[in-house]
């Protein structure tokens, strides 16, 4: 096993699928031209992403790993004893009693696997044991304390790099921070277009120009306040004026405060080089975000990639591989046409980071989710079982893109005959790809931890609370109650649950809300069941419909529904900390008021809510839910290609007994030719000779002249014989003639045909679907309450 670079897996034969007995030594300098793993779920993608992190590791590389899954935390399950007790906690209870079996039972099954495992790859405890002693392992979890929780905004320290070279740097890093900041706040800010935007940017611009490090009390005060007087041509105020900055710091300020947002706050600042590098040993810095919402992992992985690619640039340059930034699944992040935040500083990274010896790996389910300027840039590609010949596709088309002498053809067959684990590894700086299965990871792959699973690896004790609490200058304390207004949760039948809507909904930014207020709007949350039954189109169809309604009026309105698909992880039961209630106009206490709710749901529903399908009534037949309207043409066009092949079958049985017959009548006149012109032939023949012999005995005085005479007779018998021949030849090419035209006439009756029922198989309109009132069943009606400004 003695290899000078990573050692990935054992090459693989492919004709027959067997190993060679040579080993993949990967070269971790060739990560500087980054790389991507693609492959399908169950293909090994996981693991082979670990392998490589644990080489890196071996090998003295740090590494930053981005974990939007929680697969990655698999690697502090490292066991050097490999004994049954180490695998027992974080065995598969839910696996364990499927295959009937105690946990203690299959952790020693897994045990011995691992141990057997490890052998047939020529490695054992002892490179475990290596592993653990020469790097550091941390899980972060920024939101949350499971973890070491990761101070994301807390401290805006001063970059130690130059304004005069790096400009562009700085930036780009101060543009990720304050969108990710204004977009927990519910605000969309362009960096062009938005005031919010641009008057943060540069208020932090402003401190790090002037060597200053900010933290978030002195930014909210300073946007009340800004050490500024213009902004572009116009004055402070007339661009952005007092009254909206406070509104705006009180808003930041209420996310600072919220109580679900403290964790963003605590723990460690995001210091690339401290998460690299501990007390002289290499650290896999493994940022959990599987916990988060999509806004809230967007706005992590950006800042966290800016920041390394600020550490990345005051580095000094080199050919050798310094650092792997690891990203699992990196769907969403980088995609084709959209432009979310994180895709800037990817594809900054994938172009520059090479230079400073930083290496990118991404790993994806499906390569369509890629865009094609971060595939360009990677040199190299590990290339698992996929799910579809369009990733396939997309995935040569990638390959020849960066290496223009690729044999397309060879890897398309290699490629879809790859089993699990096993991969085609195409390197730019290689002459051929190679295929390779897997080494076992020195990791127990486990597969996701929970966050729990996760604060039993963790051993991070948080400072002391600081004093007294901070605000922005001149922030007023909480007003008075409005008369609208009320500290007690106003009273519900004790039918209908009350929740509170949990900060990270998904689906809050559907209305205007404050996350950070302590008011809150009474809502109606409804989850229906609707039945779409259609006999004629032989379909039933049953869904979920959710929907939050507000405000409650005095007269329920259900027109104000807004359809959002929740969870039970969207609302809690547990009311935010001084929180208060604007009084519904609606008499929610009454339990007649929730039974008109529903009734007017299920009118609104019955009055409004259909499905399209599609229908084609030439051929009878209706798209299912869901299909769309180029698959069913598609389904169509096959049903009509079968109708019309009946129908010419049927014509071609009524068509073949003439058929038979002409052609018999055109064998029996062939013959009959053949054997005229047989006679033909012999009469010739006799004619000559007997003509012949005439002439000569006469000449010799043998015979009379009459003798002449029969020999006309025969000449005539002969021009008879022929008229005859012409006759039956004439018959025989007309019965072929006739052969010949009813053919004709067969194939312009198919190709009508074919036209007929190709026709009828592009005809398809849309048909709504609706919905009896019998159809509608109200599950469950909530009182939900939103906070607002």
């Amino acid at each position: 096993m003695a290899t000078e670079g990573f050692y990935l897996g054992g090459v693989v034969d492919a004709a027959t699928g067997e190993r060679t007995g040579d080993i993949v030594d990967y070269d971790p300098g060739d990560l500087t031209t980054h790389g991507v793993i693609v492959g399908m779920t169950g293909s090994g993608k996981t693991g082979l992403g670990i392998i490589y992190l644990e080489e890196a590791l071996l090998s003295g590389i740090p590494t930053l790993i981005l974990d939007p899954k929680g697969d990655m935390t698999n690697l502090m399950l490292t066991f050097p004893d490999l004994l049954p007790a180490n695998f027992e906690p974080w065995v598969d209870e839910g696996e364990a009693r499927k295959e009937g079996k105690t946990a203690g039972e299959l952790a020693t099954e897994k045990a011995e696997l691992w141990r057997k495992g490890l052998g047939w790859w020529d490695q054992d405890g002892t490179r475990i044991r290596e592993l653990r002693d020469k790097a550091g392992f941390t899980i972060y979890t920024p939101g949350s304390e499971s973890g070491v929780p990761l101070n994301i905004i807390g401290s805006l320290a001063c970059p130690d790099t130059s304004w005069d070279t790096e400009a562009e740097t700085l930036r780009d890093e101060i543009e990720g921070f304050v969108s990710g900041l204004l977009g927990l706040v519910g605000i969309e800010a362009d960096p062009i277009s938005s005031r919010e935007h641009i008057l943060i940017a540069n208020l932090v611009e402003h401190a790090w120009r002037a060597g200053r490090d900010l933290d978030m009390a002195t930014l909210l005060a300073e946007i009340q306040r800004p050490p500024l007087r213009k902004l572009g041509v116009f004055d402070l105020d007339t661009f952005f004026p007092e009254k909206e900055r406070l509104e705006l710091a009180m808003q930041l300020n209420g996310l600072v405060a919220s109580p679900a947002f403290s964790s963003w706050v605590q723990g460690p600042d995001l210091d690339i080089e401290k998460l690299l590098w501990q007390d002289g040993k290499p650290q896999a810095a493994i940022v959990y975000l599987a916990h988060l919402s999509d806004e809230e992992r967007q706005f992590i992985v950006t800042l966290i990639l800016s920041k390394v690619i600020t550490w990345m640039r005051s580095q000094a340059g080199t050919g050798d591989l310094r650092a792997l930034v690891y990203m699992d699944e990196v769907f969403g992040f980088v995609p084709p046409t959209a432009e979310p935040p994180a895709k800037k500083p990817i594809l900054t990274m994938l172009k520059q980071a090479r230079a400073f010896g930083v290496g990118m790996l991404l790993s994806t389910q499906n390569p369509v989710d890629l865009d094609y300027k971060a595939m360009s840039n990677a040199g190299t590609w590990c290339i698992g079982r996929l799910q579809t010949e369009r990733d396939k596709a997309r995935i040569l088309e990638a390959l020849q893109s960066a290496r223009g002498d690729t044999d397309v053809s060879e890897l398309d067959r290699t490629i879809s005959g790859l089993d699990k684990r096993q991969f085609l590894l195409h390197n730019t700086r290689e002459p051929e790809p190679i295929l390779f299965t897997t080494r076992w990871a020195l990791s127990y792959l486990r597969g996701p931890l929970t966050r729990a699973q996760i604060a039993t690896l963790t051993s991070y004790e948080p400072p002391p609370p600081s004093a007294p609490d901070q605000r922005p200058a001149e922030q007023e304390p909480a007003p008075e109650l409005s008369s609208d207004e009320t500290p007690v949760m106003p009273k519900v039948p004790d039918s209908v649950p009350v929740y509170h809507l949990a900060p990270d909904a998904p689906w809050a930014n559907r209305f205007e809300l404050n996350p950070g207020s302590n008011r809150h709007v009474a809502a109606l949350a409804a989850r229906v069941s609707l039945t779409y039954d259609e006999r004629v189109a032989d379909l039933v169809h049953q869904e979920e419909w959710e929907a939050v309604v507000t405000p409650l009026g005095s007269r329920f309105d259900a027109a104000q529904a807004v359809y959002v698909d929740y969870d039970d992880r969207d609302f809690s039961a547990t009311a935010p900390e001084e929180a208060v209630y604007v009084i519904p106009e609606g008499a929610i206490e009454k339990a007649s008021y929730w039974k008109s709710a529903g009734s007017a749901l299920k009118d609104f529903l019955h009055r409004g809510q259909k499905i399209t399908i599609f229908k084609n009534a030439d051929l009878k037949l209706y798209s299912r839910v869901g299909e769309s309207e180029q698959d069913f043409l598609t389904r169509c066009d096959e049903v009509a290609q079968e109708r019309a092949d009946e129908e010419s079958a049927k014509l071609r049985d009524k068509y073949e007994r003439r058929f038979k017959t002409l052609r018999d009548q055109a064998a029996a006149a062939e013959r009959r030719a053949e054997e005229l012109e047989v006679d033909l032939a012999g009469s010739k023949q006799r004619e000559i000779i007997d003509g012949a012999s005439s002439v000569i005995n006469i000449l010799l005085g043998r015979r009379s002249t009459r003798s002449v005479t029969g020999t006309a007779r025969n000449r005539s018998a002969t021009r008879s014989k022929e008229a005859r021949l012409r006759t039956a030849q004439a018959k025989a090419d007309d019965k072929y003639a006739a052969l010949a035209d009813l053919e004709a006439e067969l194939v312009e009756e198919f190709e009508e045909i074919n036209d007929r029922w190709e026709e009828r198989g592009e005809t398809v309109t849309p048909m709504e679907v609706g919905l009896e009132k019998a159809d509608i069943q109200v599950i469950e009606l909530s009182l939900l309450w939103l906070p607002i400004e």
